[in-house]
């Protein structure tokens, strides 16, 4: 019973993240709100998530300069992937 209410508080943790990722990428779409401190805010919350990412894609010259950033894609697939895999856990 113990890991069920684990297993949820975690995984309602992760969408909270998927939330700020998703917000973060709304924000960037408007030049304006750069500089607020909501978008600050997202920056400081989500980055800790992509930097692994980012780092591992630094190395490969393909990617830098792309309109898409890989980097925050797959943190968020991987986000979505964590929590698939805590569900089948409790199922």
């Amino acid at each position: 019973m113990f890991s069920y209410y684990f297993v949820f508080l975690v995984t309602r943790i992760i969408r909270l993240f998927e939330f700020l990722m998703f917000a973060r990428a709304i924000f960037s779409w408007f030049p304006q709100a750069r500089g607020s401190k909501i978008s600050e805010l997202l920056y400081l919350a989500t980055e800790p998530i992509i930097l692994p990412f980012r780092a591992l894609f630094s190395r490969v010259n393909a990617f830098r300069g792309m309109m898409i950033d890989i980097p925050y894609l797959c943190g968020f697939v991987a986000l979505i992937f964590v929590e698939r895999l805590l569900y089948s856990l409790i199922v």
